[in-house]
């Protein structure tokens, strides 16, 4: 209910004072009046009607002024209204009383109706005056709290993004490392001559290579420089093939419930990636529940406006979550959770990447993921992706080949000689026939020389001249059937727009393998054939 700027409470047992002041107040249109004849109420009127100003009799039967004055004292709701007390006796002594107790004026009856609109009018400017000020001083503390709650998000975010330039760049340099390794040790192998023992040694530094490459690829996904290939998924198909595989992961002691909503949204990811990410997210769970406990697989369609959706945006979203019945987290691990190598685990238990690799993905990939978890009472993970309106895609089934099954011409363009001279030798060993280059601008004075090639592998970042864009649409206008494999120890935002590789580009990400190297060359240069 609004009330005039003037809001007059008269508390007074007789109705001639009430008469008195509508016919004092009648011209004046921003004052409003109201009388109250009993003096019990005077703290409860007085909030109804948002008095600025009570006037109040002294002398009536029962509770008088003095009590009146010191109830809205006391109450703090109404202990800063003004108060003016209405005596029909003119005494030093009753003043003093008066203004011990807590009234803000003293007017004998009755005073000219000049004078008491006047008196009126200044104390309930008073008192709306102290209430703008105690609403802007409310107001600057809440705006303090806000811009300090801004700026520690502004401080997290800009901290995460710090971690993850690092780390991208670590993981990077990392991979060719790693390639450099694998790719000698897989020679090895190849060329033979090495007895078991020999060969045992080989994979044990084969399997740590591998470990390494996961390592670097949960640092690139923390860092958002992980290439994804994205394409739109049903994610009701993607969540049901992985339960029995959450209950591999999960064992005996734990039980899986899984509640899918009918017709969920298609969005657009890269289903790998998803796949990994829920999978982290479960191997947390198992681990916060170790003597048993409840993982909740939940997925929903949330659209647009739901409350669920207060701190993501606007638009429909898929929502994915993963719930458990463990440990939780305490507030101060639960803010840093999100940060890579931040574990609560025994030193190898975790690598303290499973939650930043999730949260790297998911903002890649364009969407949202919160976070919330309480101590003894388990862990929520819920992952938002945006609805695409496209139908889902059909993966396109590729079919292993021998290793030794090539006979083809391959172009390596790669800066690094270890890894230059590593993968010729090894797709030497294949059977292909092989030339090298150090960068795009020797390759492309082979290519305008006349070399004739079925396919062009290179790394994505040289240095040099050309690119390796600029390279491969080269090879396009000389020899359009020849096929083009790209790799990278990250897509470095030159393949990859918003982090999302195009459908048409091949991509092989380093360190790669003899086996998944082949069967990729062999997949492209059958697609060539049959073109």
């Amino acid at each position: 209910m609004q009330h005039s700027i003037c809001s007059v409470l008269l508390i007074d047992d007789e109705a001639l004072a009430r008469d008195y002041l509508q016919h004092s107040l009648e011209d004046h249109a921003d004052i409003a009046l109201c009388y109250e004849h009993c003096a019990e109420r005077a703290v409860e009127l007085a909030l109804r009607v948002e008095a600025t100003v009570v006037l109040v009799d002294l002398r009536m039967p029962g509770t008088d002024g003095f009590t009146v004055v010191r109830n809205l004292r006391a109450d703090p709701r109404t202990a800063s209204i003004p108060v003016v007390l209405l005596s029909s006796e003119q005494d030093a002594e009753i003043k003093v009383q008066a203004f011990a107790a807590g009234a803000n004026d003293y007017l004998v009856k009755w005073p000219d109706p000049r004078e008491l609109v006047a008196r009126v009018r200044y104390h309930s400017g008073a008192c709306v005056a102290a209430r703008q000020r105690d609403e802007a001083f409310a107001s600057l503390a809440r705006s303090q709290e806000a811009l300090r709650a801004s700026q520690a998000a502004l401080h997290q975010a800009q901290k995460m993004e710090a971690i993850g330039q690092l780390t991208g760049g670590v993981a990077h340099d990392f991979n060719n490392v790693l390639q450099i390794i694998g790719g000698n040790l897989q020679l090895l192998k190849l060329i033979g001559g090495v007895n078991d023992n020999a060969r045992t040694r080989i994979d044990t530094a084969l399997a740590g290579v591998e470990r390494g490459a996961r390592l670097a690829a949960h640092l690139l996904a923390f860092a958002r420089r992980q290439p994804l290939q994205a394409v739109v998924i049903d994610p009701s198909a993607v969540l049901a093939d992985m339960e029995d595989m959450l209950r591999r992961v999960l064992g005996p002691q734990a039980a899986i419930v899984t509640d899918i909503a009918p017709a969920l949204w298609s969005t657009a990811v890269d289903p790998s990636q998803l796949h990994n990410v829920i999978l982290n997210l479960a191997i947390n769970a198992r681990d916060a529940m170790p003597g048993g406990g409840t993982l909740t697989l939940r997925a929903r369609n949330i659209p647009s406006g739901a409350p669920e959706l207060s701190e993501t945006g606007n638009g429909d979203y898929l929502m994915i979550e993963v719930a458990d019945t463990g440990k939780g987290m305490a507030p101060d691990v639960l803010h840093r959770a999100f940060e890579p190598f931040f574990t609560t685990k025994p030193t190898g238990q975790g690598t303290g990447l499973g939650l930043s690799m999730a949260y790297g993905f998911v903002k890649q990939s364009g969407g949202e993921i919160s976070l919330k978890s309480t101590p003894g009472q388990g862990t929520s993970v819920r992952i938002f992706l945006r609805r695409s309106e496209q139908a889902p895609a059909h993966e396109e089934e590729t079919q292993s080949a021998p290793l030794f099954g090539g006979i083809e011409t391959i172009l390596v363009v790669e800066d690094e000689t270890a890894v230059r001279e590593a993968t010729a030798e090894l797709l030497s060993a294949l059977g292909y026939q092989v030339l090298q280059a150090e960068d795009a601008d020797h390759a492309a004075r082979q290519i305008e020389d006349g070399a004739d090639i079925d396919l062009l592998f290179t790394d994505v970042i040289m240095p040099g001249r050309m690119s390796s864009l600029e390279l491969s649409e080269l090879v396009r206008r000389k020899l359009p059937k020849a096929q083009i494999l790209f790799t990278s120890g990250y897509a470095e935002g030159v393949l990859a727009h918003e982090g999302k590789l195009d459908p048409t580009i091949s991509l092989l990400q380093k360190p790669y393998n003899a086996d998944v190297l082949s069967a990729r060359i062999r997949h492209l240069l059958r697609r060539r054939k049959a073109a």
